[in-house]
């Protein structure tokens, strides 16, 4: 029986830069620990054990198998009561084994051994678990460094997925500069709130200038972060298809198109008819939108409202109008295919404001009683700082906000855009 004073070091690949672990396998785990037989005896255990203070358990094989394996700190602490060496010390070591230890081959992956620990038992933490290479005792593998690879794999993955989503949100903030810059040369007092709820967010903003006017739009896509963001290329770039010069001052029109378009596209169509297999596999997204185009000579505001509303309010008057639109969403499985929706048209004296607004705002959680922050409470914002340069509304705004939310996580990705004529 070999008797080393000292345990291998640890493999490399255990303190190896986290990429390296995406498909690391047991063997990198090994550890090249000592083993004993039935034929020795627990005096013989206990010098290793005494000898090596690293080695946490010593595997029992017989003819290259392992059969056992000998927790230290079990058998140490048996070992010490009275007469336990006189009466054990001579017998074979196999008194002391467990004879379900955790073994596994060398080329098992880390995550099918992670799961196999977890149903072999805690036990695996603290004694390890035995690694063979073609079916013969080859060393063990401690939980601790089976952990701690497991987390480095785990940090290595969070890394690339944050990597993935922080650029994600370069592309879909490069897919709004247009509109912004069109914004800014257009209107010169107005303010956008954009605040994805996570690093990319499901709401939109869209505007261009014409000769005659200008069209602009804010819409929620289903869902919000990584999804919603998808969602909301895939209504850019629908948009931007569907708006041409016979249909840009009827946003009616243009809700109406993007629907039968985002249906067709997405199979969201008869789902009345499907099985239930097939239903478990249909998706059913959309978007919340509020479409407008403004017509400079003439200054009238024709809006059409999917599911979102528009706020007005004309210079002088007392309040800020909420004017609802249609009920039905944009693509929704639920939405018929034929849908459409209606204009309503509002001739703007200067001096008139006008806001649009997602969801992510009014439904917001907070205050002290734990409820939403309403849209009744934003149009009294809105009234209350009415006179207010834009740029400060919006800093009102946000302020309001983050206070009455106080420790209340964010729901929802919040956008708000508003303009003085």
């Amino acid at each position: 029986m070999p008797l080393p004073l000292a345990i291998a070091s640890r493999p490399a690949a255990v303190s190896a830069p986290a990429s390296a672990l995406r498909q690391q396998l047991a063997a990198s785990l090994l550890l090249k620990v000592p083993s004993v037989t039935p034929a020795d005896t627990n005096r013989e255990v206990f010098a290793l054990f005494d000898q090596s203070p690293a080695i946490v358990g010593l595997p029992v094989v017989e003819d290259g198998q392992p059969i056992g394996l000998i927790n230290r700190n079990i058998f140490m602490d048996s070992f010490a009561r009275p007469f336990h060496r006189e009466i054990y010390g001579n017998k074979s070591c196999v008194a002391f084994m467990d004879k379900s230890p955790l073994v596994v081959a060398d080329q098992i992956s880390l995550q099918d051994l992670s799961f196999l620990a977890l149903d072999h038992g805690g036990k695996t933490l603290a004694d390890g678990f035995i690694i063979t290479v073609d079916g013969r005792y080859a060393g063990m593998g401690t939980g601790q460094d089976m952990v701690r690879a497991l987390s480095n794999l785990q940090a290595e993955k969070n890394r690339l997925i944050m990597e993935s989503i922080d650029y994600a949100s370069v592309i879909q903030r490069s897919f709004l500069r247009p509109s912004q810059r069109a914004l800014q040369a257009s209107l010169p007092d107005h303010f956008l709130i954009w605040e994805p709820r996570d690093v990319v967010g499901g709401d939109y903003f869209y505007f261009e200038a014409f000769p005659e006017g200008f069209f602009f739009a804010l819409f929620d896509c289903t869902g919000h972060g990584v999804p919603g963001a998808f969602m909301t290329l895939i209504m850019a770039s629908y948009l931007e298809h569907v708006l041409n010069r016979d249909n840009r001052h009827d946003p009616g029109a243009v809700l109406t198109e993007l629907n039968h378009r985002v249906k067709t596209a997405l199979g969201q169509i008869d789902q009345a008819h499907a099985g239930d297999e097939e239903m478990e596999h249909r998706s059913d997204d959309g978007m919340d939108a509020a479409f407008c185009w403004f017509d400079s000579s003439r200054r009238e505001l024709t809006y059409a409202g999917a599911h979102s509303p528009l706020l007005l309010r004309q210079a002088g008057e007392s309040e800020v109008r909420l004017i609802e639109g249609d009920r039905l969403g944009v693509g929704y499985a639920a939405t018929p295919l034929a849908q459409t929706w209606r204009n309503q048209t509002f001739t703007l004296a200067p001096g008139a404001t006008v806001y649009l607004c997602t969801d992510g705002i009014v439904d917001q959680l907070g205050g002290p009683k734990r409820i939403a922050f309403g849209k009744k409470r934003l149009c009294q914002i809105l009234q209350a700082y009415a006179e207010r340069p834009m740029a400060e509304l919006e800093a009102i705004i946000l302020d309001t906000l983050a206070s009455y939310q106080g420790d209340e996580l964010r729901r929802d990705d919040v956008s708000l855009f508003g303009f003085r004529t």
